[in-house]
């Protein structure tokens, strides 16, 4: 795989989680800083870090599950693993700035 190759992918890796959002937040886990880690091996196995807002979060099974199908989906990624940390902890400070105006922070 090509640097640039790489590149493309993991581009439409990060347009597709912003496509997932939990449901009681008007904004998607990427800009909520919920990813940490996304890492692309030449193989096109990919491996994701992420969190939650909180630990016992209601939906994180099917938040989980539809970051996990989104990612699987990217044409070169064939196959996803996607970890769950809390390490370190999720806090605000995280947010890009289009989900702190969006959610009124600034």
């Amino acid at each position: 795989m090509t640097q640039e190759e790489r590149t493309a992918i993991e581009e439409h890796v990060v347009e597709m989680l912003r496509t997932v959002y939990d449901p009681e937040i008007p904004v998607n886990i990427y800009d909520l800083g919920l990813i940490y880690r996304i890492e692309l091996a030449d193989d096109g196995s990919l491996e994701i870090d992420m969190t939650f807002t909180a630990p016992s979060c209601p939906l994180a099974d099917f938040i989980f599950e539809d970051v996990r199908q989104k990612v699987e989906s990217v044409e070169g990624v064939t196959s996803a693993t996607v970890n769950l940390v809390f390490e370190p902890v999720w806090d605000q400070s995280m947010m890009s700035e289009e989900a702190r105006l969006e959610l009124g922070l600034d």
